[in-house]
């Protein structure tokens, strides 16, 4: 089984797709590992180019959304068909490093207690324009305030994560963006990590600070209801003998003995 999956959604990056791939490729040298490049509805060739990429190399796969479903969906759909154990996501214009893959992996693999669910990137030093920069920071900061995830910057498209973890999660529109505060909701561990940044070098955002707030207070709300519905027990397995002797004992259900009320 392939240990790693790299899941790269893109929309009308013609120009990046290439440079990006042959990156991540050489990043993730010597490990076990595949890279998706999801095609979210383009209208350019971005889809070509990838499909040309896969052909020459059997570790680039390419899934294809007929028209664009958005961010979340594309990296959904990634997940739901990446073989890989552990996910990394970076985004697909480019001012994600590959060479920061690594940091995002190697712990998730490393991981003997089966706690840790994400490993997040934080970017430092941003390569954006001032009113990004600004438009982030105010959507972080409330959103620290309203979820207390304890990141501060879950707009980063630089993560990891158990891929069972993550297809257990609600998904929704848009859900990429809160993926530390849902992963705790469920009792993962998240590891927060420093991660740098670039500036785009060809293309164009398909994002507006106008747009996201259009949709970003809905869904923080949303989290936030979420969060507080959680499902708070978990099933236990109990072992036959284990049974046994409770039955003899005259325990009906032993699992509820555990079970908060």
């Amino acid at each position: 089984m392939t240990e790693v999956s790299i899941i790269v959604p893109m929309k009308n990056e013609e120009e990046n797709v290439a440079p990006l791939v042959s990156d991540i490729l050489a990043a993730c040298d010597g490990q076990d590992f595949e890279v998706i490049v999801v095609n979210d509805g383009s209208t350019d060739t971005t889809e070509a180019v990838a499909r040309g990429l896969a052909e020459r190399d059997p570790r680039v796969r390419v899934l294809s959304h007929p028209r664009s479903a958005g961010q979340s969906a594309a990296v959904h759909s990634g997940v739901k068909a990446a073989r890989g154990r552990v996910i990394c996501t970076l985004d697909g214009d480019g001012q994600n490093p590959p060479g920061e893959l690594p940091k995002l992996y190697r712990p998730l693999l490393a991981d003997q207690t089966g706690r840790l669910g994400l490993v997040a990137g934080q970017r430092v030093a941003r390569q954006d324009t001032f009113s990004k920069r600004w438009g982030s920071k105010f959507a972080n900061g409330l959103r620290a305030r309203v979820l207390n995830d304890g990141t501060r910057d879950t707009g980063c498209g630089l993560k990891g994560f158990r891929r069972d973890a993550f297809l257990e999660l609600p998904y929704f529109d848009h859900m990429h963006r809160y993926l530390p505060a849902l992963f705790k909701r469920d009792g993962w561990e998240v590891l927060l990590v420093d991660v740098s940044h670039r500036e785009r070098q060809a293309g164009k955002s398909n994002y507006t600070n106008f747009k996201r707030a259009l949709v970003g207070i809905p869904d923080l709300l949303a989290v936030a209801w979420l969060i507080r519905r959680r499902k708070k027990a978990q099933p236990v397995e109990i072992e036959p003998r284990a049974a046994a002797v409770a039955a003899d004992q005259g325990v009906a259900d032993p699992a509820a003995q555990g079970t908060p009320s």
